[in-house]
């Protein structure tokens, strides 16, 4: 099933509540599909706070962590708080969740970092936990790492049976997770010398890949997002110098050869004219079924400059 596009916008910056809502306001007259905010112990706003003013000051844009950090809160206790923030937005919260993966944080914090299995074992349950508690009735688990006894989450989410879960990830195990659980699965990239290629597309053949095998029947009733752009969102008629600028910091930092056809050919990519990018969008919804993209940030001075593509995309 084709899904819709859905172009995001985040925010990650330190502002005051008119700020905020302006900015809030704004995308959704724009036609932004959800604000997103990474969960990091970092100079940022917290998540929760954050989207709760922006629900209270729109009407339909959608609320979307990206994606909260297991290893920060019980999932018992973040399941309330998700219900809560999807009961009083009337139903516009999309759950995301991670295993959590930057180490500084557990350094300063004092917790132990601990082994990328383990806290993807960690994770999986917490997701059931959050699920159970949802759901109608008394909940019990039994797991290696949480115990639940007889518990009514309480209050139950809007959306039912449950909002949208998101998990996003890089390897197959993070993404593979993804397509058993989640509704949307989250294509993140990391940008060092290793992992670049994932940006290209025989590389996210590979992955969708193993989005699809772990999907099997249910592949086409999933979303899929890329999360993280390549480069900055660039609309321009000198799409090859752009990306031969990007290719040129992309190669500096991990000393790979990258060319600036690759930086355009990447799903990661959002450079060019908007009839271009139309006709990109529509080419990678069907080779790799992508239909959600987090086309900018609220500190950055063009995150308005894709108004015409989201107008362009809208109802597809």
């Amino acid at each position: 099933m084709r899904q819709p596009f859905r172009i995001m916008v985040g925010a990650r910056d330190i502002v005051d509540r008119a700020t905020l809502v302006e900015r809030a306001r704004e995308a959704e007259s724009i036609g932004f599909s959800h604000v997103c905010i990474h969960d990091h112990l970092t100079p940022q706003l917290a998540p929760i706070p954050l989207l709760t003013v922006v629900a209270a000051v729109t009407e339909r844009i959608r609320l979307c962590p990206l994606v909260f950090n297991n290893d920060l809160r019980h999932p018992a206790v973040l399941a309330q708080e998700l219900a809560t923030l999807d009961l009083l937005s009337e139903g516009r919260l999309e759950v995301g969740l991670g295993a959590g993966w930057n180490e500084p944080e557990y350094v300063a914090t004092g917790m132990r970092f601990d082994e990328a299995s383990v806290r993807i074992d960690r994770l999986e349950e917490a997701i059931a936990v959050v699920r159970g508690l949802f759901g109608r009735g008394f909940f019990d688990f039994e797991g290696g790492y949480y115990l639940i006894r007889a518990m009514d989450g309480q209050p139950k989410p809007r959306q039912q049976p449950h909002p949208p879960f998101l998990i996003g990830g890089t390897r197959r195990r993070m993404l593979t997770l993804a397509a058993h659980e989640a509704d949307i699965v989250g294509m993140d990239l990391r940008q060092d010398r290793e992992s670049l290629p994932d940006a290209f597309p025989k590389r996210m053949d590979e992955r969708v890949g193993w989005v699809r095998d772990g999907a099997a029947a249910r592949f086409g009733d999933l979303e899929i997002s890329v999360l993280r752009l390549l480069g900055p969102l660039s609309i321009t008629d000198h799409a090859r110098s752009v990306a031969a600028d990007v290719a040129h910091e992309l190669g500096a930092r991990t000393g790979l050869t990258i060319e600036p056809d690759d930086v355009l050919a990447s799903p990661y990519s959002l450079i060019g004219t908007f009839p271009h990018l139309v006709e990109k969008l529509r080419e990678a919804r069907e080779r790799w079924g992508i239909n959600s993209y987090l086309a900018g940030w609220f500190d950055e001075p063009n995150w308005r400059d894709v108004a015409p593509l989201i107008e362009r995309l809208a109802g597809e």
